[in-house]
């Protein structure tokens, strides 16, 4: 079964939580991946990220459940690495 190695999305979320405490709550829900989370527009209600999750196994439907439990929508996915069976 091929699994997802690397992801880049394009999310949207309120302030609430902060962006440390998303991505924490992101990695809390993803184990053994890493989470980096950066800021790429800011509004008086938003905030644009580009979030990569790196890992042996990305679980995209945990990942997808994590942003929506947070407020966040998911404007796109603008990179994927998937490996076939290793």
């Amino acid at each position: 079964m091929a699994a997802i190695k690397r992801i880049v999305l394009d999310v949207l979320k309120p302030h609430s939580p902060n962006v440390v405490e998303f991505a924490q709550r992101i990695a809390d829900d993803m184990a053994g991946c890493r989470v980096q989370v950066t800021v790429s527009e800011m509004d008086e209600n938003t905030e644009s990220l580009i979030v990569v999750i790196t890992g042996d196994q990305v679980e995209f439907e945990v990942l997808s459940d994590a942003l929506r439990s947070m407020g966040a929508s998911l404007h796109s996915i603008d990179d994927v690495e998937v490996v076939q069976g290793e």
